[in-house]
């Protein structure tokens, strides 16, 4: 039975959906706001800033974030002059829609009872609810181009450039890491994928009582999400498309006021709707965790609701985690790891996995022959991954010596040049002063003195 069949999703009340949409919509806003204070606490504990963190006696920092807040709706609004009005205005609420939407479809709680109707704490599901939210994200996409291209700025077009390839790069990434999890649930419908997981591991006909979740099932698809939430998000260390050292914030940089703090906001709810999506998808949704799952009254009812908040806030603080730990990466690395890391071992993996699932579902897994290939394989291909790349090469020839002032002006090197050290360029440059003085001196002793040569001529011409 496909969810858009099931009884729970198509016979709920209007005034309930309504409901729902509310109160998750408030839920999103207050908890943008408890983000912003819990990130700038984790950093201020993390890098030793004190900063907002100790400003005001409320909760320690609560009120800077709440006044950066009311200071983002009355500030003033400025239109750069050139730009698009319409599209100026209208991308940050794209983005700001795209933000909230992906939600409709996160199943936030199992069964509850509602002012006497019985209901899931989801606002509804699709049998695609997966892929629903990867167009949504595409769409965000709109957003953050269209700021870029309307701001008439140059700062704000490469910024959205940056910003629109590498978000691009990393879903499709984000998109073959998915595909693994549908393989093994068997639907896109993010309520099935939360029941799949459900399932307790056997191990040797042993039920262990662990739920299945795919995190450890599919390790390497859980990874290669996870480095594509901070490619999907902008975040650090992949926050090439602001850039304040280089891009004074990229394609945000000519927006203030209210359209900057929904790109704010589009920004905290997107980190939030990222860590939804991991919970949902590979940490088990709002099934409560082991060994709390052998405790039937806090595996139901509204305490999944509280299981489903406390696993996406612990992804939340790795977001900051990764944020005060480490740098921000050169845009060229970020376009590498994107299209000749993730990708190609996203493929790989998707291969190896059809290619398992299929050899169980045909029986080929109970044939000695089979399996003894299957090793020879795997032990060739370890042999060359370890001994493959130790035969000697020829040594490369060293490349002639780069001068970058050859033309009169400064000129980049080409791939394969390399610049000279900084003491190459103090020792030529001090050969070069050395060899001027030597040829001035050698002109003097020639000519002699300046005024040497017309003294001697001078009585020779009268002599003559």
């Amino acid at each position: 039975m496909s969810p858009l069949e099931s009884a729970m999703f198509g016979t709920d009340p209007w005034w309930i959906v309504l409901i729902k949409v509310v109160v998750l919509f408030v839920i999103l806003l207050m908890w943008t706001l408890f983000n912003v204070w819990f990130e700038r606490r984790v950093l201020g504990r993390m890098q030793n800033r004190l900063g907002p963190i100790m400003n005001t006696a409320f909760i320690r920092g609560m009120g800077q974030a709440i006044g950066d807040g009311i200071k983002l709706i009355f500030k003033e609004i400025v239109t750069p002059k050139g730009a698009d009005k319409l599209v100026f205005y209208l991308a940050p609420v794209i983005s700001g829609i795209a933000c909230f939407t992906s939600w409709a479809v996160i199943p936030l709680g199992g069964e509850v009872s509602m002012f006497g109707h019985k209901t899931l704490l989801q606002i509804t599901d699709v049998p695609v609810a997966a892929l629903f939210i990867l167009a949504i994200a595409g769409v965000g996409i709109y957003g953050i181009v269209l700021a870029g291209w309307s701001s008439s700025g140059t700062y704000s077009l490469l910024g959205a450039l940056r910003s629109s390839a590498s978000m691009i790069s990393y879903e499709v990434a984000m998109g073959l890491s998915l595909a693994a999890v549908f393989m093994f649930s068997g639907s896109m419908a993010t309520s099935d994928i939360v029941a799949a997981q459900s399932h307790p591991l056997i191990f040797g006909g042993f039920n262990s009582h662990i739920p299945g979740h795919y995190w450890l099932l599919l390790l390497p698809s859980f990874v290669i999400y996870v480095i594509t939430m901070f490619g999907e998000s902008n975040r650090l260390p992949f926050d090439e498309s602001e850039a304040e050292q280089e891009l004074v914030s990229g394609y945000s940089t000519e927006y203030s006021g209210f359209p900057y703090g929904m790109y704010y906001l589009a920004e905290y709810i997107n980190m939030a709707t990222l860590s939804a999506v991991c919970t949902t998808l590979f940490l088990g949704g709002f099934r409560a965790p082991w060994p709390f799952n052998l405790i039937g009254v806090l595996d139901q009812g509204w305490f999944g609701l509280i299981w489903f908040f406390l696993k996406v806030q612990l992804v939340i603080f790795f977001f900051v985690w990764v944020r005060a730990s480490l740098p921000r990466v050169r845009y060229d690395h970020l376009m590498n790891l994107g299209w000749k890391a993730l990708i190609p071992i996203s493929l790989v993996w998707v291969l190896l996995l059809a290619f398992w699932r299929t050899a169980g579902a045909q029986g080929w897994l109970a044939s000695p022959v089979f399996v003894g290939v299957v090793v020879v394989i795997v032990l060739g291909l370890i042999a060359f991954i370890m001994f493959g790349g130790s035969a000697k090469t020829p040594p490369k020839a060293e490349p002639a010596p780069f001068d970058a002032f050859a033309r009169g002006y400064p000129v980049p090197p080409l791939p394969g040049q390399k610049l000279p050290s900084s003491y190459d360029v103090v020792d030529s440059a001090a050969d070069e002063s050395v060899r001027s003085e030597a040829g001035a001196r050698a002109s003097t002793a020639t000519s002699g003195p300046p005024g040497a040569g017309a003294e001697t001529s001078a009585p020779q011409k009268g002599a003559n």
